[in-house]
């Protein structure tokens, strides 16, 4: 969704102070969940994994060009760097997409906590710790991180002579870095709103 969906910043107080205490009340609670549904929702956590399995092709393509260079010949040289081609070509608007995302979390999580600090609604307030989502981002992205890392490790150990090509182990150990990054991102936005929720709507 483009930024210019996003609400508006809290009136100031000297232009709250001139509202209907009951309306400025409803704007903030509907602002309040709908940016929270945007900062933490599932649809927030399968577009990260979109992202992810985005880099994953990218470096696919990569891995692979790396691996018919490692063949030596000329068109194992024309084919890879097809393949590179392809894969800069994947790779370079996955970055530019995932910054975008990374600039309007950002605007997100600001109006979130303005929001957040412009009153108080305890009814309100108390589903806005969002535990039920927290746990499944915190929960999935521990698995996906977990898988990561063990793909990493278990690369890096296959190297011996004999074993798998440099160009082998690098494809691997990519992919291992990338779903082990997307996890880690997964687990800091759970653990970070579900703390800031906490304290934010405390009593």
């Amino acid at each position: 969704m483009p930024s210019s969906d996003l609400p508006p910043l809290p009136p100031p107080l000297h232009v709250r102070a001139r509202l209907d205490d009951a309306v400025v009340r409803a704007d903030r609670a509907r602002f309040l969940s709908y940016l929270s549904r945007c900062n933490l929702g599932i649809g927030r956590l399968l577009l990260l994994w979109a992202v992810a399995a985005v880099f994953v092709l990218g470096w696919s393509f990569v891995g692979m060009a790396w691996m018919a260079f490692e063949e030596r010949h000329f068109f194992s040289y024309v084919y890879g760097l097809i393949l590179a081609l392809l894969g800069a070509g994947v790779l370079i608007p996955a970055a530019f997409w995932f910054a975008r995302g990374a600039k309007r979390d950002r605007q997100v999580r600001r109006l979130l906590y303005a929001w957040a600090e412009s009153d108080r609604d305890p009814v309100a307030d108390a589903r806005l710790r969002e535990p039920v989502l927290s746990l499944i981002w915190l929960l999935t992205s521990f698995a996906l991180g977990a898988i990561g890392l063990w793909a990493t490790f278990a690369a890096a150990a296959s190297t011996r002579p004999g074993g798998p090509t440099y160009g082998e182990v690098a494809y691997t150990m990519g992919i291992g870095q990338i779903l082990w990054l997307t996890g880690l991102l997964g687990l800091a936005k759970a653990v970070t709103h579900y703390r800031w929720a906490v304290r934010a709507f405390r009593g």
